[in-house]
């Protein structure tokens, strides 16, 4: 494991009964990057987490966290990052300033309180508010704190703006960028594909437990595929275009207009369409959650999240 390497998993293998969560993850994760680990719930994205912070054991595979074994060492690692689980347990009767100092003095008080404060401000939560009387908002906002409190060099968090509203969630992606310009590493899950485009600079997508693609967010999102739509003058057999290699029908209407996908070089697709009748027409790019979905095609595990 190279000294720029933070997260390294090889064959990482996981079952629940006959359940396999994990079936041979291999992961790459650089220092100072913002890693998303994109897939639906069931994919196996929980459980891979927590098979590096060594809170369950993997049925096999090998795993390293900031050059450490965390079955060897756990404490170490848990020390030196910072953990959002997708469900924190939190205290009812605590205020959530004494809940957050519960959380610092299990790392050895740590946590900088001026920093601390700022973080509550940001994020519009009253530290003297009883965990009981909070949102399931506001109680994630507790969550996404406790990881950055101590400002730690690896931050992982499952899902980090699960119940939080646009505005925060927008506060929260500025709050991982702040911290990866002060050095940490970020890696975090989640099945929303709008905010791993906004600050991943790398991607892996998880299908049924195997890794489907590792790659940089933006090539994702710039390589060969794109979208197009086109309006004809009169009704249009669209089977010529569909007939095409690497041309996908997505819809169609009455054959006066039609949406396609078209993957790989289009020179022969606007060669059939100087054939035919044509009003309009208009290409673009797909977004991350298209190229997701195409992974995901072939059959969907919308299983409770493993």
């Amino acid at each position: 494991m190279s000294d720029n390497m933070v997260l390294m998993t090889q064959g990482l293998s996981k079952s629940y009964g006959k359940v396999r969560a994990l079936r041979g993850v291999d992961l790459e994760v650089y220092r100072g990057e913002i890693f998303g680990f994109l897939g639906p719930n069931g994919a196996g994205k929980t459980t891979t987490i927590r098979c590096l912070l060594d809170l369950i054991r993997p049925d096999g595979g090998d795993v390293r966290v900031l050059g450490i074994d965390p079955q060897a060492d756990p404490v170490a690692v848990q020390g030196r990052t910072g953990y959002l689980p997708g469900e924190l347990a939190l205290n009812d009767n605590l205020t959530a300033e004494r809940q957050l100092r519960f959380f610092a003095d299990m790392r050895g008080g740590k946590a900088d309180w001026t920093f601390v404060r700022q973080l509550a401000e940001r994020l519009d939560l009253d530290l003297k508010r009883p965990i009981k009387n909070l949102s399931k908002g506001n109680k994630q906002k507790v969550g996404v704190i406790q990881a950055l409190m101590h400002q730690p060099e690896l931050l992982m968090l499952d899902e980090p703006n699960s119940g939080l509203d646009p505005l925060m969630q927008q506060e929260v992606l500025g709050l991982l960028r702040e911290a990866k310009s002060d050095g940490a590493t970020v890696f975090f899950s989640s099945h929303i594909m709008s905010e791993v485009e906004a600050v991943a600079e790398r991607v892996a997508i998880i299908r049924r437990g195997k890794i489907a693609e590792v790659a940089e967010t933006a090539s994702l999102v710039d390589r060969g595929l794109r979208r197009a739509t086109v309006r004809f003058k009169e009704p249009v057999d669209s089977g010529l275009l569909a007939r095409l290699p690497g041309v996908q029908v997505l819809s169609r209407d009455d054959g006066l207009s039609v949406v396609l996908q078209v993957e790989g070089e289009m020179d022969e697709f606007i060669k059939v369409l100087g054939s035919l009748p044509v009003s309009y027409l208009d290409t673009a790019r797909p977004s991350l959650e298209e190229v997701f979905l195409a992974y995901y095609e072939a059959g969907h595990d919308h299983k409770e999240e493993i």
